[in-house]
């Protein structure tokens, strides 16, 4: 099997969308691995995964499943016979039962609160200096304008059998992750008995250090391919 036969399906996290994996789906589709960015509404973890699931119904052989923030909760409760890895970037991974705050932040409210809708949005000076502090200015301002909130509800809600425990798994760990702390990745990845790579990067990875987050999936397709 050739790297070209494998698909990668990018799941985004909060107060993103699909197009925050421009510099890894280029690289990765010039390569010629078939990547497929889903699209969540972030509405709730149900409908969130439904829309994972239909990214990777589009895809034709073998999945490796790759989840930013957020995403890595959503790849987790993913249920696919195409999934034969997963890989996590700077990104929370909760045990069945758990919810996703109490994966993420234990005891601690998560860091913004909801509005009057239920829907949590960062503020503009959270993105420049907590969400993605090395990124291009530009590219902060794009960040900003196209943020999709996150529904209060989507990370309160406990998470089925995780993915995590049938199929392998690695994990890149965002040492200087504002948003999520490292200690947080690390704990989690171990506890899934990740492959564990630790950079000294943001919580932006796949916008600020592109090559290191094509690295580690890179990894996880050459797994697929033996």
């Amino acid at each position: 099997m050739s790297s070209n036969s494998v698909n990668v399906v990018l799941v985004h996290g909060a107060w993103a969308d699909g197009s925050s994996w421009a510099k890894v789906a280029a690289p990765l589709a010039a390569s010629g691995v078939k990547v497929i960015a889903a699209q969540m509404p972030l509405t709730s973890l149900e409908e969130d995964v439904a829309a994972v699931g239909r990214a990777i119904d589009r895809a034709d052989g073998p999945v490796v499943l790759v989840g930013h923030a957020y995403g890595g909760a959503v790849i987790g409760a993913v249920q696919s016979e195409k999934v034969k890895a997963l890989v996590y970037v700077a990104a929370g991974a909760p045990d069945q039962g758990e919810t996703i705050i109490e994966a993420f932040y234990g005891a601690e409210p998560p860091p913004v609160s909801p509005d009057a809708h239920g829907l949590i949005y960062l503020p503009d000076d959270v993105i420049a200096g907590a969400f993605a502090p090395d990124a291009e200015t530009d590219e902060k301002a794009v960040l900003a304008a196209v943020q999709r909130p996150i529904a209060i509800g989507t990370i309160t809600v406990p998470v089925p059998h995780p993915l995590w425990k049938d199929v392998p798994s690695w994990a890149l760990v965002a040492e200087r992750d504002l948003m999520l702390p490292a200690e947080t990745q690390r704990r989690v990845a171990e506890r899934m008995k990740a492959t564990i790579r630790s950079h000294d990067v943001d919580h932006m990875p796949l916008i600020t250090a592109p090559s290191l987050v094509l690295g580690i999936i890179s990894e996880a397709v050459a797994s697929v391919t033996r």
